[in-house]
């Protein structure tokens, strides 16, 4: 059987040889982990970076549980892996849907809310064109998994209210999606909020 969808890398880690185990977010089928033959390799790697939009080809094969999948590179953030805000907000974001979502359930509002905030990463000229849309795709992410409800909050009118909504959403974050095993992931926001306090 073979479906396709388009797709947001969220976690990509070494499977054998040459291989890699990749965790995609879609629209219709939500978290989908799959294998990728060959996706260590010179011509996959540029594509395997996390917050990619891909076009992914998802083929399930007689006796295996883990899809095969096949990807096309349609938008890379690759070149913000050496800027130091938007690289560590593409992790966080990116690690945050990896740990909490579970597999194979659609949220097309989280699939659209991720893919909003990757562009303003990619687009603003600073953090503080893209901090607002990370408070609100948190808030959506805690409201989707049944940790929240109502309307957002609106976003804080200066700096100081924006780290102040941050730092909520953090323990909400940390007590209801990623405690126990879980937990480890929390450094990538540590770092990312560690980093925005730097421009107050």
């Amino acid at each position: 059987m073979t479906s396709r969808a388009s797709a947001i890398i969220l976690a990509q880690r070494p499977q054998g040889e040459t291989g890699a185990m990749v965790r995609l977010l879609t629209p219709d089928q939500g978290l989908v982990a799959a294998y990728v033959a060959g996706g260590r390799g010179r011509q996959m790697r540029a594509a395997m970076v996390p917050g990619n939009r891909v076009a992914a080809e998802f083929t399930i094969r007689p006796g295996s549980q883990l899809p095969f999948a096949r990807l096309e590179l349609e938008r890379s953030l690759g070149a913000l892996i050496t800027e130091p805000l938007p690289a560590a907000a593409i992790q966080w974001a990116c690690a945050l849907a990896a740990a909490a979502l579970p597999e194979r359930q659609p949220y097309p509002a989280l699939h659209a809310a991720l893919g909003g905030l990757l562009d303003a990463i990619a687009l603003a000229p600073s953090a503080r064109g893209w901090v607002s849309g990370l408070a609100a795709y948190e808030t959506l992410l805690l409201s989707q998994l049944g940790y929240g409800g109502g309307a957002p909050p609106p976003p804080a009118p200066d700096w100081a209210g924006q780290m102040a909504q941050l730092e909520t959403l953090g323990r909400r974050i940390a007590h209801y999606l990623l405690a126990g095993p879980k937990s480890d992931v929390m450094g990538a926001r540590t770092l990312l909020t560690e980093r925005l306090q730097r421009m107050e």
